[in-house]
């Protein structure tokens, strides 16, 4: 099987998140702060060396700011619900946002009356900053935006944007669910107040793993609140972090496998992994450029792009190619609306029920992305013959 879906999870892992997560669960599998005897010390230990590499490689001050979460969705529900924004309360963000922002922005409007704004970026994840600063308002508290987009691979500049929010006192959220592991992330260097991601994506860890990384200027109320080994005599949630964000057993085994994913990752290099997938990138795009009645959506030939390709094949519904691509070539991609609906409608693509997305990874080969295009052309020339 060729694997083409990076974008929603990375596979195969590194061998040494296999080893890590065997380890957790073989050799010190209890549980993290709720004992004092030697496994359930190893494993806090894991965690907390979890959290300081982290805080290292995002540029965080304080690791007990990170937060474990179960995914990049719990991660941003944490921070947008978790703000206790108020009526009349207003947000920023833009049209690339996923599900996960979107729908608990919306709920927040729906439930006590929000304000949003979606800014629109054009096809190469450029924003007009003048546009965007004339949607601030007296009433502007929050501004969260993806960094790359999951539908194409538009890069948002998120450098400009922290920049803008600190001059206007907002709080800068960022869904780097598409760019941990990929880009560089430094929350002090780019203004970022909070940080989402999941860990089983760019940063090569196990499904159900994800974290939210906080800066010292920002307080969240917890949505969910119960045990947390630490400050038991308290009837209500301890105010300290992470402890206050992270009620209930953490995935130790989870967390290990991130752990190593990380120190993969940057074993690895981050420009080693970024260069090798623009080769991915770049092969893919000219190559279904040359495909008669095939349509490549995203940024320009020359613009910097996350390795994810969206397209149609003229008149051929997507989900028809996508289960073709898996039953026939043994190819898999994804198709569909990805989560991002808004997303589709600013590429004119929600009408035809979204695209074909194939997005690529470390492990992925030039090879496999000619056999890839060679595939589309022939499913491309059975269709019209």
């Amino acid at each position: 099987m060729i694997y083409f879906d990076q974008a929603a999870s990375s596979f195969p892992k590194p061998k040494e998140v296999t080893d890590a997560v065997v380890e957790a669960l073989t050799k010190y599998g209890a549980n993290p702060g709720r004992g004092s005897h030697a496994l359930a010390n190893e494993a806090g230990n894991k965690i907390y060396e979890a959290r300081v590499q982290l805080a290292q490689f995002f540029g965080l001050a304080d690791p007990r700011r990170v937060v474990f979460t179960q995914n990049a969705t719990g991660a941003l529900n944490i921070g947008i619900q978790g703000l206790a924004l108020k009526h009349g309360d207003h947000v920023i963000t833009t049209a690339y946002e996923h599900n996960s922002v979107r729908r608990p922005l919306e709920r927040l409007k729906s439930e006590i009356g929000i304000e949003i704004t979606y800014i629109q970026p054009n096809h190469n994840g450029e924003i007009n900053i003048e546009e965007f600063e004339k949607a601030i308002t007296a009433h502007t508290k929050l501004l969260v935006v993806t960094h790359g987009s999951n539908l194409t691979g538009a890069i948002i500049p998120i450098e400009v944007l922290g920049k803008i929010s600190k001059k206007h006192n907002l709080i800068f959220m960022v869904d780097a669910s598409q760019t941990a592991g990929i880009l560089p992330l430094n929350m002090e260097e780019m203004n970022i107040d909070l940080l989402a991601f999941a860990g089983h994506k760019g940063l090569m860890g196990p499904q159900g793993t994800g974290a939210l990384l906080i800066n010292k200027n920002v307080e969240l109320k917890p949505l969910i609140t119960g045990g947390t080994g630490h400050f038991s005599e308290k009837i209500e949630q301890p105010d300290e972090l992470p402890e206050r964000l992270e009620s209930g057993t953490l995935n130790t085994p989870g967390i290990a496998g991130l752990l190593a994913g990380v120190l993969f990752i940057k074993e690895k290099g981050l420009d080693v992994i970024f260069k090798h997938e623009q080769l991915l990138i770049d092969a893919c795009k000219k190559g279904l450029k040359k495909v008669n009645g095939v349509t490549v959506y995203g940024p320009d030939e020359d613009i910097k792009q996350l390795a994810v390709v969206s397209f149609n094949i003229d008149g051929v519904d997507s989900q028809e190619v996508a289960m073709i691509l898996d039953q026939h070539y043994k190819i898999a991609v994804r198709a569909g609306l990805h989560c991002t609906p808004l997303a589709h409608q600013s590429i004119g693509t929600i009408g035809q029920g979204g695209t074909l997305r194939a997005s690529f990874g470390i492990f992925n080969t030039v090879d496999e992305v000619e056999k890839f295009v060679q595939a589309i052309d022939e499913i491309r020339a059975g269709y019209l013959a």
